[in-house]
């Protein structure tokens, strides 16, 4: 790579930060073809700013698990009011945040069990919910063993990177 192509990058780059901030996004990824061999894959992110409970995200990718309570409740009832006022869910060290900006789903399919619930006992790698992007369903799954003590997005919701969606203590 030469000087003028390092210079042409670092300038793109800055750029595209620019355009993260002036356009209020929390992530940007371009890849930049020179050649055959020769590329350039830039993702460009920042934390999201404080959302507002509802709309939060979690982990990785997993295999789908059998769903670990029937109760297909809704989710933004599982946040106490007195926590929300100014408990911050992602400074929660049992927080799992979203791997991905998407649309939450709680269940496999619409009519079939949730896959969680406030209270439930997970096991890890349980599937806790499903991000879809792009029209890819992606299970999210359970980082460890523990119990679901609050569910921080509701079904359909709209997720950001790094957002906080399930506390597992």
């Amino acid at each position: 790579m030469t000087k003028n192509t390092h210079d042409a990058d670092v300038a793109f780059i800055k750029a595209l930060a620019e355009l993260l901030n002036e356009n209020d996004l929390t992530e940007l990824q371009v890849k930049r073809d020179y050649a055959e061999d020769d590329s350039l894959n830039v993702r460009v992110s920042r934390k999201p700013p404080q959302q507002i409970m509802g709309h939060m995200p979690a982990a990785q990718m997993a295999a789908p698990a059998p769903a670990a309570a029937p109760s297909a409740a809704p989710a933004a009832a599982a946040v106490p009011a007195t926590e929300a006022a100014g408990d911050d869910p992602a400074d929660h060290p049992g927080a799992v945040t979203s791997p991905m900006v998407g649309t939450v789903y709680m269940q496999a399919e619409p009519g079939s069990p949730a896959f969680i619930s406030v209270g439930a006992k997970i096991a890890e790698g349980d599937t806790l919910l499903i991000v879809e992007a792009m029209k890819t369903m992606n299970h999210i799954p359970a980082p460890r063993a523990g119990t679901i003590k609050r569910i921080l997005v509701g079904d359909g919701d709209a997720v950001e990177f790094g957002a906080p969606l399930v506390i597992i203590e």
